[in-house]
C-alpha cells in the first residue's frame, strides 16, 4: 500500500473506475470508499474509491470511509489437556482452539494460531491385519501368542489398550487366484511342499477390538494359510474395509487408531482389477457380510492410493506397513502418498513384530501433521510451523522428533480470492493426522458496505429522480447530473457546444463530461485534469528519463515551469558549473566546456566527469608527476597532505622493475631535485580508473670512491710491471738457451780439435772459453 501512496505509479483504486462501494472493495484490499455526500471539489468527477489516506487528505471524514478488514474471532477455546486416560478421557483436548470464525475481505489476509499437544496415556486401538498367503506360514506360527506379549509392551505406553485381528489373501478370480474346479476347496492341491490350505478369500474380519487379549491368541491359532496365483496381494482391499467398517471393527472415537499391515509382498493397486474384468472402481464403502467377509471382492476394482488415504484420514487411522526388507523401498515411497503412514522392516518369520509395533507407535506419537478438510476453492491457506526449538518454519505444517506432552503451534494465514453469492457461508476443518480432535473454521465474506443499508429510492438528494446510496446518486432513466438535476432532453447540440473549446473539438477535450452545460473533468491516476474545457493537466509535460520536468520543475497545462537554476523544455539543463569543476579548480580541467552542468570534453583523448583523464594529452605526464611526488615522496607543489589527497585519487602501484612494453600505457620520465631519474607509466582501466605504475625509488648515478680508484691505479701499475718483467724474463731465458746451445756445440768441436791440433791450439781454446764465462 505504501508503494502506491508514496510513488507516482498507477493508483489501482482510482484506475479501477468503480461506480459503487462494492466494486471498489473488490479492486484491491487497500481500496476504500467515501460515502460522504459533499465529498470532492466542484466541477470534478471525483473518484470515491481511493486509498483511505488519500480520501482523508481529500476531505472525507473517517465515519464515512468504508474500508472493512479481515479478522478472526474465537468461538470455542477449551484449554489443552495433559493426560489421556482416566475418568475424564472423553473430555481430552489435544488442539486449541476448537472453533473459530473468520471474516474475510477478498485479498486481505488474516491469520490465526493453532496449538497441538499429544497427551500422555491416551487410549490405543490396534488392529492387526495379516497376509495369510502361503509365503506367510512361518509368520503365522510366530504370532500365535502375539496378543499377550504385545499387550504387555503396549501397556507400558498406555493403560487403555485394545487389540483386533483380520486377514487377507487376494480376489478369488483369475488371473489373481487359482480358479479351476480342483482348486476351489484347496488351492494348494498338487503343491508338494504344502499340499493343504484353505480356499482363497479377499478379506476376513476375525476379531473386533477388545481388551481381552486371550481371544486374539485363540483366533490366531485357528487360522490356516491360503494360496493365490500371482505375487501381489489384495491387501489394499483389506485396509480399506478395516478403515470404513468402523462399527464392526470397533474403533473408538476417543483413542489412537493403529492399523498394522503385515505382508511379505507387493500390493495390487487400482486398475489391476481390469485384468480380471473388474471395471467398476471401488466405492469406498463397507462391504462386510454376515460372516464378516469382504463380499464385493469379485465385483469392484482395487482401491486407489487417493481413496485409501482419504478413508484412513477420515477415520483417524495410522497405517503401519510391516514389510520384509525386500519391499521396504516400495512401501516407503507409498508413505509419501498416504498421510499418517509409516513403514517398518519385518523379519522373515515376524519375530520382531512386537518391537516393530512399539517403534512405529513411538514414531507416530513423535510427529504432528495438520490436514485440511473441505477446503473451499476460493481460499488460500499458508502454514508456518513452530516446533519444539521455537524457530518458525515457513511453508511447513508438520513437526517431528517430539516428546509426549510437547506443545507445537502453527500459524495459518488465510485470504479469499473473491466473493461468493450474497449470504454464502463456508467453512473448513483443520485436524492433526490420526487425531480425533479438530478445529472447525467458519468463514463469512466481507464484500458488502455498511452504507448500502441506508440506500433510499427517489431521494430528495437526487432531486427525487434517482436512488441515493453511499454518497452517490444513481439517476432514473432520462435524468443526468451528479444530483440528477438535468433531463436528457436538455442536453442537445446547442448546450453541448458550451462544453467545447472550439467547433470541431471534443466535448470537454475528451477528458470530462458535459453536465448541465459545464465540464466535469475526470479524475486521473496520473494527476489532475482541470480547465474550463478540461484542456489542462499537470502530467502531460516533457519528461527526462521518465521523470516529469526532470524533477526540477512543475507541469502547468502542458508546459514545464523550471525551478531556479534549470532551463530547457524539460528542465534538465542546470545552469550551475560547480559540478564541472575539477580537483584543480579548473572548469572541465581546462579540456572542455560545461554544458547543462556536465563537461563536454574538447581536448582529443580527454574523458571523465571533469575531463580529468587524458593519457594522450601533452601535459599528462606533468600532471601525474605531481601526484607521484606528493603521494610517494611527500615532495613537490602538492606536498600538503589535504591538497594531495583531494587532487590525487588515482591508484598508484610501486614496482622494482617497470614494464615498458604495454602499448596502452604512457611512458613518463622526469628528473628529480637530486638529479635522479624517476620513471612511471600512466594508463586507464576499462572501469574508468586511472592507474599509475612507478618505480619504488628514482634511478640515481653513483659517485666513484677515491680509495677504490687509487687501489685500481696502483694495482694496474703493478700488474703491468709484473707482465713486463715476465716478458723480459721470457726473452732472456730464450736468449740464454740459444747461447748455451751454441756453447755446447762449440765445446764438442773443441774436444775434437784437441785431438787433432797441437797444444798451442788447445791453449787458445781454453782462453776463449774463459772469456765466454767471464
Amino acid at each position: 500500500v505504501k508503494s502506491h501512496l508514496s510513488s507516482k505509479s498507477l493508483n489501482v483504486c482510482t484506475s479501477g473506475s468503480a461506480t459503487s462501494c462494492e466494486e471498489c472493495l473488490l479492486i484491491h484490499p487497500s481500496c476504500a470508499w467515501c460515502a460522504q455526500e459533499d465529498f470532492g471539489q466542484a466541477r470534478t468527477l471525483n473518484s470515491r474509491c481511493d486509498f483511505s489516506q488519500n480520501l482523508q487528505k481529500r476531505g472525507c471524514d473517517d465515519p464515512f470511509i468504508e474500508n472493512p478488514r479481515s479478522g478472526s474471532s474465537l468461538l470455542r477455546s477449551k484449554p489443552l489437556s495433559s493426560k489421556g486416560s482416566g475418568v475424564t478421557q472423553y473430555d481430552v483436548i489435544q488442539i486449541y482452539p476448537q472453533k473459530i470464525s473468520l471474516s474475510l475481505r477478498p485479498g486481505d489476509q488474516t491469520s490465526f494460531e493453532v496449538q497441538v499437544r499429544p497427551v500422555e496415556d491416551y487410549p490405543v486401538d490396534l488392529y492387526y491385519l495379516m497376509d495369510l498367503s502361503l509365503s506367510m506360514k512361518d509368520d503365522l506360527d510366530t504370532i500365535r501368542n502375539l496378543g499377550t506379549k504385545l499387550a504387555e509392551e503396549m501397556r507400558k505406553l498406555t493403560s487403555n489398550f485394545r487389540l483386533g485381528f483380520g486377514s487377507f489373501v487376494d480376489k478369488n478370480i483369475s488371473p489373481f487366484s487359482y480358479t479351476a474346479p480342483k482348486y476351489q476347496d484347496n488351492p494348494c492341491n498338487g503343491y508338494k511342499l504344502f499340499p493343504n490350505c484353505v480356499p482363497t478369500f479377499g478379506f476376513r474380519h476375525l476379531l473386533s477390538l477388545t481388551d481381552k487379549v486371550d481371544r486374539f491368541n485363540e483366533e490366531v491359532q485357528k487360522q490356516l494359510v491360503s494360496r493365490n496365483r500371482d505375487a501381489p496381494e489384495g491387501g489394499f482391499d483389506a485396509i480399506l474395509q478395516a478403515a470404513v467398517c468402523k462399527e464392526k471393527i470397533g474403533w473408538r472415537k476417543e483413542a489412537y487408531h493403529l492399523l498394522v499391515f503385515a505382508t511379505d509382498d507387493v500390493p495390487h493397486l487400482a486398475l489391476d482389477g481390469k485384468l480380471g474384468g473388474l471395471v467398476h472402481p471401488h466405492d469406498g464403502q463397507c462391504h462386510l457380510n454376515d460372516k464378516n467377509e469382504y463380499s464385493a471382492a469379485n465385483m469392484m476394482d482395487y482401491p486407489s492410493l487417493a481413496l485409501l488415504g482419504e478413508k484412513l484420514a477420515e477415520n483417524n487411522i495410522f497405517l503401519i506397513f510391516a514389510v520384509t526388507k525386500r519391499h521396504y523401498v516400495l512401501y516407503k515411497n507409498l508413505t509419501a502418498l498416504i498421510p499418517g503412514t509409516t513403514v517398518e522392516i519385518l523379519d522373515q518369520d515376524s519375530k520382531n513384530i512386537i518391537q516393530l509395533i512399539v517403534n512405529a507407535y513411538n514414531n507416530i506419537r513423535s510427529k504432528v501433521e495438520l490436514s485440511v478438510w473441505d477446503h473451499p476453492e476460493d481460499l488460500n491457506l499458508a502454514f508456518t510451523a513452530t516446533c519444539q526449538d521455537g524457530q518458525p518454519l515457513t511453508g511447513l505444517r508438520k513437526c517431528a522428533d517430539l516428546k509426549i506432552g510437547d506443545t507445537v503451534s502453527f500459524n495459518i494465514t488465510v485470504d479469499a480470492r473473491g466473493c461468493p453469492p450474497k449470504g454464502t457461508r463456508k467453512g473448513f476443518i483443520i485436524r492433526p493426522v490420526g487425531f480425533k480432535d479438530r478445529l472447525e473454521v467458519s468463514v463469512d465474506y466481507r464484500c458488502d458496505c455498511s452504507c448500502t443499508y441506508y440506500t433510499k429510492s427517489n431521494s430528495s438528494r437526487c432531486n427525487s429522480a434517482g436512488t441515493y446510496s453511499c454518497g452517490m446518486c444513481h439517476c432514473e432513466p432520462g435524468y443526468l447530473g451528479a444530483r440528477c438535476e438535468c433531463e436528457e432532453g436538455e442536453v442537445d447540440h446547442q448546450h453541448l457546444s458550451a462544453c467545447r473549446e472550439a467547433e470541431g473539438k471534443q466535448v470537454c477535450s475528451g477528458r470530462g463530461e458535459c453536465s448541465c452545460n459545464q465540464c466535469l473533468c475526470y479524475e486521473s491516476e496520473f494527476g489532475k485534469i482541470y480547465g474550463t474545457f478540461c484542456e489542462c493537466d499537470d502530467f502531460s509535460c516533457a519528461r527526462h528519463k521518465g521523470i516529469l520536468c526532470s524533477g526540477h520543475g512543475e507541469c502547468h497545462c502542458g508546459e514545464c515551469k523550471c525551478h531556479a537554476g534549470y532551463i530547457g523544455d524539460n528542465c534538465n539543463c542546470s545552469t550551475e558549473t560547480a559540478s564541472c569543476a575539477s580537483d584543480d579548480g579548473k572548469i572541465c580541467s581546462g579540456r572542455g566546456s560545461c554544458v547543462c552542468g556536465r563537461c563536454q570534453c574538447t581536448e582529443p583523448g580527454a574523458f571523465g566527469d571533469t575531463c580529468e583523464k587524458c593519457p594522450t594529452c601533452p601535459d599528462a605526464c606533468g600532471t601525474k608527476r605531481e601526484c607521484i611526488e606528493c603521494r610517494l615522496f611527500n615532495t613537490g607543489r602538492l606536498a600538503d597532505n589535504q591538497t594531495c589527497q583531494r587532487m590525487c585519487k588515482d591508484e598508484i602501484i610501486t614496482v622494482e622493475t617497470l614494464k615498458t612494453d604495454d602499448s596502452n600505457t604512457v611512458q613518463c620520465v622526469y628528473k628529480t631535485e637530486n638529479d635522479c631519474v624517476m620513471k612511471f607509466t600512466y594508463s586507464e582501466h576499462a572501469n574508468g580508473q586511472s592507474v599509475l605504475t612507478a618505480l619504488k625509488e628514482p634511478e640515481c648515478a653513483v659517485a666513484p670512491n677515491a680509495m677504490t680508484v687509487l687501489l685500481a691505479v696502483v694495482g694496474s701499475i703493478l700488474l703491468m710491471g709484473i707482465v713486463l718483467l715476465a716478458i723480459w724474463k721470457l726473452v732472456i731465458t730464450i736468449h740464454d738457451r740459444r747461447e748455451f746451445a751454441r756453447f755446447q756445440s762449440a765445446r764438442s768441436r773443441a774436444r775434437y780439435e784437441m785431438v787433432r791440433f797441437d797444444p798451442s791450439t788447445a791453449l787458445r781454446l781454453i782462453q776463449m772459453i774463459e772469456i765466454i764465462y767471464l
